[in-house]
């Protein structure tokens, strides 16, 4: 389940990444490409996924 839950913190922190390089400019060949609203979307993302890394490695104590 932790295996899981890493994983798929990982896939959502790749997208806010990947989003927020478009929303940049640094990633062509979309329609959010060089779009400010989508870098701000990423770091939202990105967030998301950090949290879910925190939680899915939290202590069992």
């Amino acid at each position: 389940m932790r295996l899981t839950r890493n994983v798929l913190a990982l896939i959502v922190l790749a997208i806010g990444v990947l989003w927020s390089l478009q929303g940049l400019g640094l990633v062509q060949g979309s329609f959010m490409t060089s779009q400010r609203e989508w870098l701000y979307i990423g770091l939202v993302t990105v967030l998301v996924g950090l949290l879910g890394l925190r939680w899915a490695n939290r202590s069992r104590v």
